[in-house]
C-alpha cells in the first residue's frame, strides 16, 4: 500500500483504537475523505479490543495490526511499519479538515525552507475545536490552542504530525501510560522547530459532557501539575481512567 503522496511529501496516518466497534465506521470514513487527490497509507492499531473493533477494521482496505494496550505503544507500533515521510497520529475521536494532507504538505515544506540544517526534521499539530455548541468550550479551545503555541506542547487531540526521520531519531513516543503526547512534544521542541496549523481538528466533547466541563478542566490541570512534579504516568492513568483501573 502506498503512502499519502503529493508533490514533495508523503504522509502515513496512524490511528490507535480500543473497543471502537461502533464509532470505527465513522472514523475510517472520515479518514477516507482525506484521500482526495492523494494516495494514502492508513494504519489502524488495535490495543486488544474485546468488542468487534478488529472485525470492523478489516472491512476497510487499510493496514490493521495489534499492539500492547496504550496509545504510546500502539502509535509506536504503527509508526514502525509506516512508509510515509511524515507521520500523522490521529486519535479515534478526532476528525481532521478535508485539506489536512495538503496543509501538512505545505507546513513541512515551508519549515524545510527555513534552514537547510533542519530539512526533514519538522513537526506540528492542528488547532483544536471541541464538538459542542456550549459557549464554555470556545474559551477552553482558545486556551488550549494558545497554550500549545506558546509552549510548543500539544495534546493528542490536536493530531500531532512529525517527519519520520525526526520521530525515529528521538526514539518515538516515550512508553508512558498517559501524557505521552506532552512528553513527545517536549522532546521534539528541543530537536526541531514546530509549524502548527491554524485549521481546526474537531475532537469529541463526550468526556467533557459526561463528567462536566468544570470538573474535567480541573482534572486536566491536576494531572498536568502532578506530572510536572514527577508523579508516575501509571498513577495518572488510573486517575484519568478510573473505569479501567480494574481491567488493566
Amino acid at each position: 500500500m502506498k503512502a499519502c503522496k503529493r508533490v514533495g511529501v508523503s504522509v502515513s496516518i496512524v490511528i490507535p483504537v480500543l473497543n471502537e466497534a461502533q464509532a470505527l465506521p465513522r472514523i475510517l470514513t472520515a479518514v477516507e475523505q482525506l484521500q482526495q487527490g492523494f494516495e494514502t497509507e492508513i494504519i489502524v492499531v488495535d490495543g486488544g479490543s474485546t468488542d468487534a473493533t478488529l472485525d470492523v477494521a478489516h472491512r476497510y482496505p487499510y493496514r490493521v495490526l495489534n499492539a500492547p494496550r496504550g496509545r504510546a505503544s500502539q502509535m509506536n507500533a504503527g509508526a514502525a511499519l509506516a512508509t510515509g515521510e511524515v507521520l500523522l497520529f490521529l486519535h479515534g475521536d478526532t476528525t481532521l479538515p478535508l485539506s489536512a494532507c495538503t496543509l501538512i504538505d505545505a507546513a513541512v515544506r515551508e519549515s524545510a525552507t527555513v534552514s537547510e540544517a533542519h530539512r526533514g526534521a519538522q513537526w506540528g499539530w492542528f488547532d483544536v475545536r471541541i464538538d459542542s455548541r456550549k459557549w464554555a468550550f470556545r474559551l477552553i479551545e482558545f486556551c488550549m490552542n494558545l497554550r500549545a503555541r506558546l509552549t510548543r506542547v500539544c495534546t493528542g487531540d490536536q493530531a500531532l504530525f512529525v517527519r519520520r526521520e525526526l520521530f525515529e531519531s528521538v526514539g518515538g513516543y516515550p512508553n508512558l501510560a498517559l501524557m505521552e503526547d506532552v512528553a513527545l512534544s517536549k522532546i521534539l521542541r528541543k530537536a526541531a522547530p514546530a509549524n502548527p496549523i491554524a485549521a481546526q481538528a474537531i475532537t469529541s466533547g463526550r468526556r467533557w459532557l459526561k463528567q462536566g466541563v468544570v470538573r474535567t478542566v480541573l482534572l486536566m490541570w491536576e494531572l498536568r501539575l502532578r506530572y510536572f512534579f514527577g508523579e508516575s504516568p501509571q498513577a495518572l492513568h488510573r486517575r484519568y481512567y478510573p473505569e479501567q483501573s480494574d481491567k488493566t
